[in-house]
């Protein structure tokens, strides 16, 4: 059943609303839904922190209902994305979401992004996607290798007869909303293309800074302006102290 508006728990959320992809505490999201004379409505709760559009509940059940009538899902494609700096965490909670994606019967594209001077290791990335097929091995067959495209590393994989999978990361009675996993997916995407001009180290880690974070800084600049004599006026000093002496 979605939770919505005052039903849903998590302490926070991350909130989709136009361009809008942020984690607010739930208490500030429901506030800005009520603000807009909208609905916080929880799609995808099963990750952390789950996330929530702010939209016309009526409206969205609606539109849901006609597209999950309308769509044919053992025949659509689904689509992975990572980075060669991954961790761990990151790295099961991916693996779970294609596992999940070709047990219910679809293909998967497996896509591996590089940012800046990570091109320089695409080594390490063919390494990465050999990882990611033994680890879906159990659950998958290869109809197309790890191959190099622009700043990616593509793989298709197609999923084993059902009597042959063997998971790794769920077990089988364990059960599973692909929508919300797709949701979450492309939620976690739209997050990552939100700033593509951030700049990366040599290891391809976003080089963080005030602006960045969406910090004001209009107080390190005054700060600045505080801690820092004005070079005129140190020039001038040093001048009067030398005609003092004289």
């Amino acid at each position: 059943m979605t939770r919505v508006n005052e039903r849903i728990r998590s302490p926070e959320v991350r909130v989709i609303y136009g361009e809008h992809n942020l984690v607010l505490p739930t208490y500030k999201a429901l506030a800005k839904a009520k603000e807009l004379g909208l609905d916080l409505v929880e799609i995808a709760p099963n990750v952390r922190p789950p996330v929530c559009r702010i939209v016309e509940f009526g409206k969205w059940k609606y539109d849901q209902s006609k597209l999950n009538k309308n769509q044919k899902p053992k025949n659509r494609e689904k689509e992975v994305k990572f980075r060669v700096n991954i961790d761990p965490h990151d790295y099961s909670i991916k693996m779970t979401r294609a596992e999940d994606f070709l047990c219910a019967g679809h293909k998967v594209r497996m896509q591996l992004q590089f940012r800046g001077r990570q091109m320089a290791h695409k080594d390490l990335g063919f390494a990465l996607m050999e990882r990611v097929k033994e680890d879906l091995s159990g659950v998958c067959q290869v109809d197309l290798e790890p191959k190099l495209n622009a700043r990616n590393i593509l793989m298709m994989v197609s999923p084993l007869a059902e009597n042959k999978r063997v998971r790794k990361y769920r077990t089988d009675e364990e059960e599973v909303d692909i929508d919300e996993i797709e949701e979450a997916e492309a939620a976690e995407d739209d997050h990552d293309d939100l700033n593509p001009e951030d700049q990366y180290d040599e290891e391809g880690e976003l080089i963080e800074g005030e602006k960045a974070d969406g910090e004001d800084t209009d107080d390190i600049g005054d700060a600045d302006t505080d801690g820092d004599a004005d070079p005129d006026t140190e020039a001038a000093s040093d001048k009067d102290d030398k005609g003092e002496k004289e």
